[in-house]
């Protein structure tokens, strides 16, 4: 991938954040990278071309991200919260795909179907690390409505009020439930407050 396609992505990205897919248009992003629109339809010759190109090198990007913290033996509900947090306290303070999937009927079929791979890949990094499924999509549920009620309030602490208790407790509540030969295995120890992962 040249690195004119790499601008054009990233100020797609930026605009998207802001605005969701209808916040850009090729003459502002050909504006922002400093090329003519021509050079953008050049690379990406739609609109949906562009948005589905953002959010699927958003899904390796974080994907990647998740896999090697899990590889660590983390926890895969705290490394999912983690993910979102870093967003949720940048600047841009938005995940690209939480906005469009915010949107999601509005969306072309070529941009929504990438938007659904992100949160699917979201929900199968949990629940292939023995996170049960309906844990899996609150949790993430939880995690993407805590960022939106948090941009929303300018609030960027409100995403870890939100969560860390619950994270906690959830990581808890699978310790707990965890029993060897039908022994009940021990309550996990009480825990005093913690910081956020960062």
């Amino acid at each position: 991938m040249s690195d004119v396609s790499d601008a054009i992505m990233d100020a797609a990205e930026r605009r998207i954040r802001l605005g969701g897919f209808s916040g850009f248009s090729f003459r502002e992003i050909a504006a922002d990278v400093g090329v003519k629109s021509s050079s953008v339809h050049y690379h990406y010759p739609t609109k949906e071309a562009l948005g589905a190109a953002v959010v699927r090198r958003y899904t390796e990007r974080l994907s990647g991200k998740i896999d090697a913290e899990l590889e660590k033996g983390a926890d895969p509900r705290e490394v999912l919260a983690s993910a979102f947090r870093r967003t949720a306290h940048s600047e841009s303070c938005m995940c690209p795909v939480v906005v469009m999937g915010a949107a999601s009927g509005d969306l072309p079929p070529e941009v929504l179907r990438e938007v659904q791979q992100f949160y699917q890949m979201c929900l199968d990094k949990l629940t292939t690390q023995s996170v049960p499924q309906k844990e899996a999509a609150e949790l993430l549920s939880m995690i993407t409505g805590a960022m939106v009620v948090a941009n929303a309030l300018g609030d960027k602490m409100l995403y870890d009020r939100a969560t860390t208790d619950l994270i906690k407790t959830s990581v808890g509540g699978r310790a707990g439930r965890s029993s060897k030969a039908g022994v009940d295995a021990p309550k996990p120890a009480a825990r005093g407050p913690r910081r956020a992962a960062s």
